[in-house]
Order: structure tokens, then sequence, then C-alpha cells
């Protein structure tokens, strides 16, 4: 099956370590997604920081290593409301993640629910 990432999408995947690569490009292929952030520097950590949309400062951040031990992915067409579709999305990426041997931890299992979140854990 074709991905379903646009240019954008692909632009910020490429600033993500090559298994978030891998993760995202079969999960694209099997529900249409889109690419919110992957490297964040520091203005842009700061910013979302103080926005309430990251927990951390820079460069406390997995998106603030070159390349990004995180990103941020989400259902597309974007509907913030539709929690089923970011649950169901989640449960791909977890089986995704777990066919390719990839570890990861997912943004909806924090406490405060960060439901494009998928991050990388090394160990």
């Amino acid at each position: 099956m074709k991905s379903s990432l646009g240019k954008k999408s692909w632009n910020k995947l490429k600033t993500c370590d090559e298994r978030l690569q891998k993760l995202v490009e079969e999960v694209s292929k099997r529900m249409d997604i889109t690419v919110l952030c992957g490297f964040r520097g520091e203005e842009d950590q700061n910013k979302a920081f103080a926005e309430k949309k990251s927990k951390l400062q820079f460069p406390d951040s997995k998106h603030n290593k070159l390349p990004s031990l995180a990103v941020d992915i989400a259902p597309y067409p974007i509907d913030w409301n539709d929690i089923k579709q970011f649950e169901a999305m989640c449960d791909l990426v977890e089986d995704t993640a777990h066919d390719l041997g990839i570890k990861i931890r997912l943004g909806r299992d924090f406490s405060f629910k960060d439901y494009p979140h998928v991050e990388l854990i090394d160990g």
C-alpha cells in the first residue's frame, strides 16, 4: 500500500529518528494521517511550553534531539474532538510498533492525554 503522507508531513518526518520514520510510514499506509511535528528547536519548544502544549522546556523534550526521538501525528483530516479517531490511531501505532520491534511510549498514556505524541524508548 502507498503512504498517505503529503510533502509537508514527509519534510517534518525526515527530522525524526529512522525508527520513527519507518513506524509512521507504515501507519500511514493503513490510515490517513498527518505529521504535526518532528524536531523542535529552542524557540518552538519554549513556545509549545508557554502555550501548555508541552510540559517540558528546551532542551528536555525528546523533540529537541536531532534526529528527533519523538513525533506528533494526527488522523487526517484533523478533528480535535474526535477522540475515537485518535484512539484508533494510537492503537494502530502501538500494534505497528510491536510488529516492527520498535519500543515506544504514547502520549495518550500520559496523565494529560497528549494523543498525537509518539516517542521512542531506548533500552
